[in-house]
């Protein structure tokens, strides 16, 4: 089904999802939208949390925040549910993972607030329309996370290490990486590191945290970007009663044009958004 939906446009691809038709990665799908990384967590968290995105924007590049108790992300697309609309979560009780499941309209509850982060999978399409191929894509894998060295600004009980992406990309090839990617500064930007990972703390590319071990041939280098999933490592330090998140590599794909500058939707568009949170809000109730 996967190589079936990189083919199709992003209606027939959130159709899918919502659906619970198709559960997995988000890489290489939905081209030309916005990818988002997911947090969802009790109101009385959610000031510190925005505090740390905007501490920590690199790794954190917060691209819209819910109202709370409301599940309709209207700043992220005209029909988001975001209690359905991404292909898996995980499920975090006092800060540990207690599992990962398709659908939260059973756990949504009315003091929620949902984040959404922007995510490294947007600037993929790029390198890709440049001809830099990308293994995990090709090959229908979710890439390789691992947690860095490098600690980010606390915020609150949010605290911890940043996590990285990696990709092998062609030695004569990385300036021209770097650059496509620093045009997308809502999905990460430039790389943090390439080359030696040691640089970053990391002792074993064969042995990610999250995702898929991908191969380095010869004449590639490893370039690592700042990872979505860094506030979950937050997320766990904070032993929040509950709290979910997306599931590493299954993004919320939003309506925003991935190239935005900022994250904003046409007016007719959030006046959509506006029209069926009521209506959605409603079915559930």
């Amino acid at each position: 089904m996967y190589q079936t939906l990189k083919h199709k446009p992003l209606a027939e691809v959130r159709a899918a999802i919502r659906a619970g038709q198709y559960c997995s990665h988000t890489a290489g799908l939905g081209k030309g939208f916005l990818q988002a990384n997911l947090a969802i967590m009790p109101e009385a968290y959610a000031l510190d949390f925005m505090r740390y995105c905007q501490r920590n924007p690199k790794p954190c590049p917060l691209s819209g925040v819910s109202d709370t108790g409301n599940p309709m992300m209207t700043t992220m697309g005209g029909q988001i549910d975001i209690r359905t609309d991404v292909p898996a979560y995980n499920i975090y009780r006092d800060g540990r993972l207690a599992g990962s499941v398709t659908d939260i309209r059973d756990l949504w509850q009315d003091d929620f607030v949902a984040f959404a982060l922007g995510c490294s999978f947007t600037f993929e399409h790029a390198l890709q329309q440049a001809g830099i191929a990308l293994w995990h894509i090709d090959n229908d894998k979710t890439v390789p996370m691992y947690r860095s060295g490098i600690d980010t600004v606390p915020a609150g009980p949010f605290r911890g290490k940043m996590v990285v992406s990696m990709r092998a990309i062609p030695e004569d090839r990385v300036a021209e990486a770097v650059e496509i990617s620093r045009r997308f500064p809502l999905a990460h930007g430039a790389p943090v590191h390439w080359g030696d990972p040691a640089g970053l703390g990391i002792t074993d590319l064969a042995r990610p945290d999250w995702g898929d071990p991908v191969p380095v041939p010869e004449g590639h280098v490893p370039v690592f970007w700042a990872c979505g999933v860094t506030p979950q490592v937050a997320l766990e330090a904070a032993s929040m009663p509950i709290c979910i998140t997306h599931k590493p590599g299954h993004m919320l794909i939003s309506d925003i044009p991935e190239d935005a500058e900022v994250p904003i939707l046409r007016p007719q568009d959030q006046h959509t958004s506006q029209t069926q949170q009521g209506e959605t809000h409603d079915t559930h109730a």
